[in-house]
């Protein structure tokens, strides 16, 4: 979700080394071993959440494992954190290195888990911590209806506008697509640089379209759990993007195939946009900057979206290390109410334990996440279950801006992207 990068910690680099070291040759010494006669040291792997050294990821998992370690003599915790833009790779090469740390906090595990290289949830969580999921978020971790991804962190998506453009062109916030239009139309009548942002690029383009195209009705998949990217539904959606927000130049002077996520964030934290889909992070930076917003649930065609997008991180159990006993012990703790709370709360993120949504819905000091849990239950997750989902991702982040470009067409790049998402899919149920 956040994405910086870290420095790397002195096991981090050891093992990188030796995973370069490898090569074609040979093997590497155990991941893990004692670090004293009778500990067993776990290896974990996280991602990072920060956007500053402040709040590094890497100073909540110092303090928990503090914690832990304290109540809990002969296992040891070791936590390597690495930013978004490289945790996932960087687990890929352990694994394919064949020294896979203990557990990783990523953001796809259905290949591992159809390779039978993860723990299965209930080998390395209580009864009560796994019941204690959310139960949209414990069934978006299946693979074949077996839970190999453990939520980790969530967060849904609202429609932010800037209260103060809108004030001064005397427009309400939209509850359907006409009404977006019309706000995005008065607000470039009145010199606002990103009527709408648009963020189509790269980075994050894969969740952008996700919410348009459920607000559209639709979304990835059919009813059957097939991918259905070019149903008439959401190339009707794309030929509204294209027709009455892009080609009337209300999406800002930059190409949404070129409007990154995080530029369109920093974009609204100037005072420059004045509507876009944002999670919670962004109200701390808006606000930090001085920014008057509201949020809405996303418009959809005719009205409110059925459903908005939802986002969850997992965390993983590696088999290879064989430390079943000890992970359980570390993940019942991890799990525990305090920590979710503390880690949500710090991060801006929706905790993904029933009792810890039910203490922060109650709590006046969690008020501005309370828009966010209410979309939870009723939202969309990526189709993280299929092992195919990671190769559709990459390329809808680099074809859809085309299709509302400059002489692009919606229904040829969705259709392209059908195919290529059904050949991934085949490939990987044979």
């Amino acid at each position: 979700m956040q994405r910086r990068r870290t420095r790397r910690t002195t096991w981090q680099q050891g093992l990188i080394a030796a995973v370069s070291a490898l090569g074609a040759t040979g093997t590497l010494a155990a991941c893990g071993g004692p670090a004293g006669s009778d500990d067993v040291t776990l290896r974990l792997v996280a991602a990072d959440y920060g956007d500053s050294p402040a709040n590094s990821s890497k100073k909540y998992w110092d303090k928990l494992v503090h914690d832990f370690e304290a109540e809990h003599p002969g296992i040891k915790v070791e936590v390597g954190v690495y930013s978004w833009n490289e945790v996932d790779r960087k687990v890929k090469e352990m694994v394919a290195a064949g020294h896979a740390p203990d557990m990783a906090q990523i953001g796809a595990y259905a290949d591992y888990g159809a390779a039978g290289k993860l723990y299965r949830a209930d080998e390395v969580l209580s009864i009560p911590v796994q019941a204690d999921f959310a139960s949209e978020l414990s069934d978006a971790g299946k693979v074949n209806r077996v839970q190999y991804g453990m939520p980790f962190a969530a967060s849904t998506r609202l429609l932010f506008y800037n209260k103060t453009l809108f004030s001064e062109a005397g427009i309400t916030p939209p509850t359907s697509w006409s009404e977006l239009a019309a706000d995005a139309r008065a607000l470039k009548a009145k010199g606002v640089k990103f009527p709408y942002a648009l963020p189509l690029g790269p980075e994050e383009a894969q969740a952008e379209t996700m919410q348009w195209l459920l607000s559209g009705g639709d979304g990835y998949l059919d009813g059957f759990g097939s991918y259905d990217l070019d149903s008439a539904q959401n190339v009707a959606t794309f030929d509204w993007l294209k027709d009455e927000l892009v080609d009337k130049g209300l999406t800002g002077p930059v190409a949404p195939g070129k409007l990154n996520r995080a530029d369109a964030f920093a974009a609204f934290t100037r005072g420059e946009v004045g509507m876009l889909n944002g999670h919670p992070s962004l109200m701390k930076t808006a606000r930090a900057k001085g920014v008057r917003f509201g949020m809405v649930p996303m418009p959809g065609a005719d009205g409110r979206a059925k459903s908005t997008m939802g986002v969850a991180d997992w965390m993983t159990a590696f088999r290879q290390g064989g430390h079943q006993d000890q992970i359980r012990a570390f993940l019942d703790y991890v799990y525990d109410e305090k920590n979710v709370l503390a880690f949500s709360r710090e991060y801006d993120l929706l905790p993904v334990t029933s009792s810890a949504q039910e203490t922060m819905t109650a709590s006046p000091k969690d008020a501005d996440l309370s828009p966010f849990l209410e979309e939870l239950p009723t939202s969309e997750l990526y189709p993280a279950g299929k092992t195919s989902w990671a190769g559709v991702s990459a390329d809808i982040k680099q074809q859809i801006g085309k299709a509302v470009g400059p002489g692009g067409s919606p229904a040829a790049i969705l259709g392209g992207l059908q195919r290529s998402a059904v050949t991934a899919d085949n490939s990987s149920a044979g």
